[in-house]
């Protein structure tokens, strides 16, 4: 399996994984032969990129920290948090707690993680998506810091509603890609106070959770929003947040801005390290992150061109890539690219 370009995919490409909806339904499964009317109709969700299985990938699997039921579960909740509180109503809490809860316990039960996984979004559902991977990676993050389960219950529930103030922003300005205006952006970072006037009178979620809706876009350096908070003025599980929430715009297109690879998302945050995050937390995050995901095509400095199949934990500069010389699994070679010194990634490619 392996992840391509919805502008590379061809009519009879078999898809890899399933394509959810923002409520966390399976609109297309895993085997769906994409036909041309099915590739029109994703690039019209604003789907950029999918999963295919075909000779050259079979022997590659793709791994999700959490299952794909987990993750249609936080899908729903968040979805219908938001439904709550668009409608003025209650946020179901005891949902969003159980799903939560359960995260974090997925997550703590894992040993050795890195995360080695790019998301595939349409337009209705990222914002939603986008809130579970905050969540994932922060606990992941949370628990590398060694933060109690307490607090890491704190920081998923805080990471899984950081968004929740966009509710009350426009639809159209949620579905814009291009850089905002000056207009368009002071009405963009009202998202962080509204998300904590939601939360923050909520009797049964923690103030800290609250918190971190309203700081996840404050950075150590004061140059953040809404209060250019500085360094320790801003709560530790606001800044795990905060990076996170970074690190997945710059690789998912959002509103306001499209994305880049993640190699070169990486290379963002390592220059961020002591401006805007501290030095420990980027630390942690790299250390637990796949700088080039499995599944993803790269080329490499020896012009042949291939598909990560698996990582070096130690050296995630470094992982196991498959190169083919075909669209079959014939003449395949396997680098290691740890053994083979001379040869490096020189870009991911569509």
């Amino acid at each position: 399996m392996r992840y391509v370009s919805i502008f590379s995919v061809k009519t009879g490409d078999i898809l890899g994984t399933p394509i959810l909806s923002h409520q966390g339904r399976i609109l297309l499964n895993r085997g769906v032969v994409l036909s041309g009317h099915i590739i029109k109709r994703l690039r019209e969700m604003g789907i950029t990129m999918v999963t295919i299985d075909d000779a050259i990938s079979k022997d590659v699997v793709l791994t999700d920290i959490i299952t794909l039921e987990r993750r249609r579960e936080a899908l729903m909740a968040i979805e219908a948090s938001g439904e709550a509180v668009k409608t003025g109503k209650e946020i179901d809490l005891e949902r969003l707690k159980g799903v939560v809860g359960e995260i974090v316990d997925d997550i703590l039960f894992e040993k050795d993680i890195l995360l080695s996984l790019m998301d595939i979004r349409s337009y209705d559902i990222q914002m939603f998506a986008h809130a579970v991977s905050v969540c994932i990676m922060s606990v992941v993050l949370g628990k590398s810091l060694r933060l109690d389960r307490e607090r890491l219950n704190t920081l998923a529930t805080g990471a899984l509603l950081h968004d929740i103030g966009m509710i009350r922003l426009p639809q159209e300005l949620l579905r814009k890609r291009e850089p905002f205006s000056p207009d368009e952006l002071a009405v963009y970072q009202t998202h962080a106070e509204e998300g904590f006037n939601i939360l923050r009178n909520r009797h049964d979620i923690n103030l800290v959770s609250a918190h971190i809706a309203y700081q996840h876009h404050e950075i150590v350096d004061g140059n953040g929003y809404p209060r250019g908070l500085k360094g320790k003025n801003i709560h530790p599980l606001a800044q795990i947040v905060a990076l996170v929430d970074f690190y997945d715009n710059l690789v998912n297109a959002g509103p306001g801005h499209g994305c880049i690879n993640p190699n070169e998302a990486v290379e963002v945050v390592m220059g961020g390290a002591g401006t805007q995050f501290p030095h420990e937390l980027v630390k942690a995050f790299l250390d637990h992150t796949a700088i080039y995901p499995t599944g993803c095509s790269v080329e490499l400095n020896t012009g042949d061109k291939g598909i990560i199949i698996n990582q070096n934990r130690s050296l995630p500069a470094r992982p196991i890539v498959q190169v083919s010389q075909g669209e079959t699994d014939d003449n395949q070679k396997i680098i290691d690219l740890v053994e083979q010194l001379t040869i490096f990634i020189t870009k991911i490619i569509a």
